[in-house]
C-alpha cells in the first residue's frame, strides 16, 4: 500500500481529470511522462485508477487521502516553485495564471523574468466567491495567501501566493495550465513593455495570427 501511494501517486490522484491521457496528466503537475506512467500503473494494480479510453478514480474519496499525504509531506518539507505551480490542480476550484505567470505560460516556458526564489510570488486570478477557500488551501501548505504582493520580509516563506478576486474567470489552456486570455496577457506585457519586450517579439513569432511589429534587441536596450 505505502510503496504505491507515494508523492508521485498522490500528485496524480489529486491532478486528474476524468478521461485524462497520461501526458495530460503529466503536464498538469509538472511530472516526466515515464514517471507519471509508472505511478498510474502502480495505483490502477492497487485498484485505484482505472482506464476506460481515458483515466479515471474508482473512488473520489482517494483524493482526501492524497491531499493529506501531500499536506503533512509539507509541514516538514516546503514545497518547491516547481511544486508551487501544481497545487492549485489540486483542487475543485476554478483559476488562471495571470501577470507574470501568464507570461510564462503563454511563451510555454520560454520567458520568465528574473525572480529571485527566496522571494517568489505566484500570481493566480480567482473566483471572488472562492477568495477564502483558496487561502484554507494553501495554508495547508504553509504558503501565505494576499491580493497584493507582500514584502519578502513579512512572511516566513519565500513562496507567496498573490490572488486577483473576480466575478467571473475568463481563462484558456495552455500546455496543460489555466491562464488568462491571451489578449490580455498582451495588454499587459503592453503596459509594462520595458520588462516584456523580447517576449512580446517572442509571442509574435510562435502564434502566426499576432503581428505586434515588435523588433526587440538587446543590445538596444542594453544598459549604457
Amino acid at each position: 500500500m505505502y510503496e504505491v501511494f507515494d508523492g508521485t501517486a498522490a500528485r496524480v490522484l489529486l491532478g486528474l481529470n476524468s478521461g485524462d491521457s497520461i501526458r495530460n496528466v503529466s503536464q498538469r503537475i509538472g511530472t516526466p511522462y515515464e514517471t507519471v506512467r509508472q505511478a498510474v500503473n502502480r495505483l490502477e494494480a492497487a485498484g485505484f485508477v482505472e482506464y476506460d479510453e481515458g483515466l479515471y478514480l474508482t473512488d473520489e474519496e482517494v483524493r482526501d487521502r492524497a491531499l493529506s499525504l501531500l499536506t503533512a509531506s509539507a509541514r516538514t518539507s516546503s514545497p518547491t516553485i516547481e511544486e508551487a505551480y501544481t497545487l492549485p490542480h489540486f483542487t475543485d476550484l476554478q483559476f488562471a495564471f495571470t501577470r507574470i505567470d501568464a507570461v510564462y505560460v503563454w511563451t510555454q516556458g520560454g520567458y520568465q523574468v528574473g525572480r529571485d526564489p527566496d522571494d517568489y510570488p505566484l500570481f493566480l486570478t480567482v473566483q471572488q466567491a472562492d477568495t477564502d477557500a483558496w487561502r484554507d488551501f494553501f495554508s495547508q501548505f504553509n504558503i501565505p495567501v494576499a491580493n497584493e504582493r507582500q514584502p519578502a520580509e513579512s512572511n516566513e516563506s519565500a513562496l507567496q501566493i498573490v490572488l486577483e478576486p473576480r466575478d467571473w474567470l475568463d481563462t484558456d489552456t495552455v500546455e496543460g495550465y489555466p491562464v488568462i486570455p491571451r489578449s490580455e496577457t498582451i495588454e499587459y506585457m503592453q503596459d509594462n513593455y520595458a520588462t516584456f519586450a523580447s517576449a512580446l517579439e517572442m509571442l509574435d513569432q510562435m502564434y502566426e495570427d499576432l503581428s505586434l511589429d515588435v523588433n526587440y534587441s538587446e543590445h538596444d536596450h542594453a544598459t549604457p
